[in-house]
């Protein structure tokens, strides 16, 4: 058994200053991580300008206006790449539509990631796909339905699926993670874990004594600091103890390949206790968690009217987008998109309105 994966998830941590990245990428490599990973924001390709505020870890903000003050050139995750190679860590990097990905494969990364609300991203996924790279693709807020659509996409050869609870924080006990194992057996595909739980070791713990191929960790230099993710990230110190715990349970687990998995799981419940060790490994079951359930539409990508489109007009392609509804209406799933283009409009639908079968057929009287 090799060792997992440790990806410090940046994000947008850097908030657009290349010092403050370097200060990132050198204290990951520092407390143990093999990647770091970032977002490539494009506002217009996550969220409608009208979505409004959203509650994020940091409190209520206003997401589109948040996103456009941290886009930034194509040059400056080049510069990210270089930083990570200097490092000695890998580069990763998340796209969330088809310009940002189209970017960052100008830059030849050896990966990419996709992110949970995208798993339904038809277009991003097909373009992608055509990259013939690796990809980790976390499948929080997703029934085993959605999974199989994108794997349907994106095809198995390439792709380690990362279990995720879509939540920030993630409670430990709705983590359920011997979903990796399930998925893993069900799929045949690596699989690994996105962690957003606020313990540093346990659940990380867990899941390395599990087989997850990858653990990724939201990474940051202070939890008082001002990135989106900063609250409920790692910081130094606790990424470390991540790092340690992960790698003791690696080894445990390399030597006694049949025993090693139970005997880490027994240790952790010697420390934690075991009916807590119980509720977070769960039964196995892929569902929504409760956390998750009453977000599954608005979080994940929708068709959404991107300009007016008055009755009786033919809808064009550029008249709407597969967008994360958030605090909006949800429309069709993206699949739908080639089935909307080119059809006549029989309501009319308002900029950031959802696109729905009533769009194209008219409401029953």
């Amino acid at each position: 058994m090799s060792d997992t994966y440790l990806v410090a998830e940046i994000g947008t941590g850097h908030e657009g200053d290349l010092a403050r990245a370097e200060e990132l990428i050198g204290a990951a490599r520092e407390s143990g991580a093999d990647c770091a990973k970032f977002q490539y924001v494009i506002a217009r390709e996550i969220v409608h300008p009208r979505t409004g505020a959203v509650a994020l870890p940091g409190g209520p903000t206003p997401l589109y206006e948040r996103f456009l003050g941290l886009e930034q050139r194509v040059d400056f995750y080049a510069e990210l790449s270089r930083l990570c190679e200097r490092y000695g860590v890998d580069f990763l990097c998340t796209p969330f539509g088809v310009e940002s990905a189209r970017a960052l494969h100008s830059l030849s990364p050896s990966a990419l990631k996709i992110a949970s609300p995208e798993l339904n991203h038809t277009e991003l996924l097909g373009e992608v796909a055509a990259y013939g790279l690796p990809l980790l693709v976390s499948t929080g807020v997703s029934r085993l339905s959605d999974i199989e659509y994108a794997l349907s996409v994106l095809g198995r050869d390439r792709v380690t699926l990362l279990h995720c609870v879509t939540a920030y924080p993630a409670p430990e006990e709705e983590y359920n993670l011997r979903v990796i194992q399930t998925l893993q057996s069900v799929l045949g595909v690596p699989v690994g874990l996105s962690d957003h739980s606020q313990d540093p070791v346990l659940v990380p713990g867990l899941a390395a004594a599990l087989g997850a191929a990858v653990i990724e960790k939201h990474f940051t230099l202070s939890r008082r600091g001002t990135g989106l993710d900063d609250p409920i990230a790692m910081d130094p110190t606790m990424f470390e103890r991540m790092s340690a715990t992960v790698r003791r349970v690696d080894a445990v687990t390399t030597l006694d390949p049949h025993h090693g998995s139970s005997k880490a799981i027994a240790e952790f419940e010697a420390e934690y206790g075991r009916d807590r060790v119980r509720g977070v490994l769960g039964d196995g079951v892929k569902r929504l968690a409760p956390r998750e359930a009453g977000s599954y539409r608005t979080t994940r990508r929708s068709l959404l009217a991107t300009s007016r489109i008055e009755r009786g007009a033919t809808i064009r392609a550029e008249d709407f987008a597969a967008l994360r509804a958030e605090t909006l209406a949800p429309g069709l799933e993206p699949r739908y998109a080639e089935i909307v283009a080119g059809r006549v409009a029989r309501e009319s639908v308002a900029p950031g309105e959802p696109i729905t079968w009533e769009t194209l057929l008219g409401r029953r009287t």
